[in-house]
């Protein structure tokens, strides 16, 4: 699977060809929760560029655009177990005072009888001529001076917008002020403790609410001097690929800049010659819609038109599903692996946030294997490969027997090459490990096993094919895939499920169980919460599609539990001190 085109820093997590598109995914769940208690009502907005795209400034780190349809969040209510429901519930009930019951309005008495079919959420980066010794914040309150929001409510009764712009809510401390920007009037408050609220309607179609005054005038100036994201490079030919007309949710995030803001912050500082090449990204966009069975996400990636770096168009994966078993726990499989690490260096050399560093990674293949991992390993390493999970359970084992064997398969470029590093790496193995290396056979088919000093089967590999070389380690799970199997993850019904076909040819695919390897693992903690998420998930599948030399398409699919009673919403109105209190 190819890496995406972008790499930016983030808290979260995995692989690297999929980490961005996951944690946007969780972004918009939890973060987009502004609008389940602040749009609950309304109709679904249809159009190929997010909502505002023509007022948000070009230089927004993120934005997200969300459905107002009541229909589409209760959906969403119906997904996962009680737990996971409370927790969402939690934030998005102190999101929505935030915004609104705090300033004393009331969503379905002020705001959805002239509000449109989706609204937008964007995030600025600070302006230019502020200090810049920490861009972005380590804590809630710097935050709020640094970075500033932005919501595009668009009108769909104009006479009503303007009347509750000219009358606003009275202010708990403070008062409002009129001012004008360039002939815009504008209302915003004064002296309130807290956030600061400006407001102004935009060519009697768009109310343009943020957090600051001069982040107003921002928009008044992109949406006048046509400097929004509308015109950011690329942007207008790339987002329609992943546009829906019944979307739950839309979003952008311009790798460039929030790279730039990502390094300046304390401790997670970027080397210079990572942030040139993450010049060379320009976006990565995506499209959420809910199915009766889960979530799907549409993403796309793309290089900066002015970049000189192009993509290659190596679609060739699609066979590694074929050849693992159908109680497969998981599966990565990608089209050329020697170009996907040549993809990883490029912005993960010398960069303290990659999960694992170049460096890192060749001299631990050098002092375990003795081996030099480019010349003896990815020089023949050029064709579809996959790593996979298999469970070995005994058929009358009882949980705690659970076992399973990693499988790493590769179709060989040069077998020759191949079979040599193969020998190395067998004599490495017995010289320093003292394991005995041991010819064997797997249903006719030779193997080479390799047995630890007490006499337990650690590993073992062989050819498929002529040209496909497996490793097995951990439970001996070679009869599984030698000879292949007759029941496929391919066929599969979970897999078949999940993992999105849209994409054809593909440049990879993943695949995960969630659900058997909560049951089974003990997983590390990545971000609070993560077991309750985790149990209200079946399973997740994603293919990845190189769609020319500066774009690449991502299709996620989350398959979700549903509960029958799912965890009710107090009512923010009734209960002033929601926001500390539980669900």
């Amino acid at each position: 699977m190819a890496l995406p085109i972008v790499s930016v820093p983030m808290k979260k997590k995995q692989k690297p060809s999929l980490a961005l598109t996951l944690s946007a995914t969780g972004l918009l769940i939890i973060g987009g929760g502004v609008a389940y208690r602040l749009f609950s009502q309304g109709h679904l907005y249809s159009g190929n560029l997010l909502v505002g795209a023509n007022i948000i400034p070009n230089d927004a780190l993120f934005a997200a655009s969300l459905t107002t349809d009541p229909k589409q969040w209760q959906k969403l209510q119906e997904f996962g177990t009680k737990e996971s429901q409370a927790e969402l519930n939690k934030t998005l009930i102190q999101l929505r005072d935030r915004f609104l019951t705090n300033n004393g309005f009331n969503f379905k008495q002020d705001i959805q009888p002239w509000v449109d079919k989706e609204v937008t959420v964007a995030i600025l980066a600070p302006e230019t001529s502020q200090p810049a010794s920490k861009p972005v914040a380590t804590d809630s309150v710097a935050a709020d001076s640094q970075q500033s929001l932005v919501m595009v409510l668009p009108v769909k009764n104009s006479e009503l917008a303007q009347k509750i712009l000219a009358q606003p809510k009275a202010l708990k401390t403070g008062k409002w002020i009129d001012r004008t920007y360039q002939g815009v009037p504008i209302k915003q408050s004064e002296g309130q403790f807290g956030t600061n609220i400006s407001a102004t309607l935009l060519d009697q179609r768009f109310l343009v609410i943020t957090d600051n005054p001069k982040a107003t005038e921002r928009a008044i100036d992109a949406y006048k001097n046509k400097t929004s994201l509308a015109t950011v490079g690329s942007f207008a030919e790339n987002f329609p690929k992943i546009s829906e007309s019944n979307s739950f949710a839309q979003f952008y995030v311009n790798v460039p800049n929030a790279a730039k803001i990502a390094t300046t912050a304390p401790n997670r500082r970027l080397p210079a010659q990572v942030l040139a090449q993450l010049q060379n990204n320009q976006g990565l966009a995506g499209t959420i819609t809910l199915e009766s069975e889960g979530i799907r996400l549409k993403g796309v990636s793309w290089l900066n038109p002015q970049s000189q770096r192009l993509l290659s168009i190596d679609n060739s994966a699609g066979n590694m599903q074929q050849r693992m078993p159908a109680e497969t726990l998981m599966m990565l499989s990608g089209s050329n692996l020697q170009r996907l690490w040549g993809d990883y260096i490029l912005t993960s050399q010398g960069n303290p946030l990659s999960p694992v560093s170049p460096e890192q990674l060749r001299s631990g293949v050098k002092s375990l294997t003795n081996l030099d991992l480019e010349r003896d390993l990815l020089s023949w390493m050029k064709g579809e490969f996959a790593v996979s999970l298999i469970p070995n359970t005994p058929k009358n084992g009882t949980p705690g027997d659970f076992r399973a064997g990693l499988v790493f398969m590769i179709k060989a470029s040069d077998r020759k090459l191949a079979e040599a590093s193969l020998q190395k790496l067998d004599d490495v193995i017995k010289t320093q490990y003292q394991f005995q290396i041991q010819p064997g056979t797997v249903a006719g088919q030779p193997v080479v096993n390799w047995i630890g000093p007490f006499g337990t089967l650690t590993a073992s590999h062989g050819w498929l094919d002529q040209d496909i070389a497996f490793l097995v380690l951990g439970a001996p799970v070679t009869d599984k895939i030698v000879p292949k199997p007759s029941s496929t993850l391919a066929s599969n019904l979970a897999y078949q499920q999940t993992v999105p076909t849209e994409l054809n040819p593909t440049n990879g695919a993943f695949f995960i169980d969630v659900e058997r390897m909560v049951n089974n693992f003990t997983l590390n903690t990545l971000f609070p919460k993560q077991r309750t998420f985790l149990e209200a998930t079946r399973s997740i599948g994603a293919t990845t599609s190189v769609s020319d030399s500066r774009s690449t398409r991502y299709d996620i699919f989350v398959s979700l539990k549903k509960s029958t009673n799912s965890a009710t919403l107090p009512n923010s109105e009734n209960h002033p001190n929601i926001s500390s209190s539980k669900p």
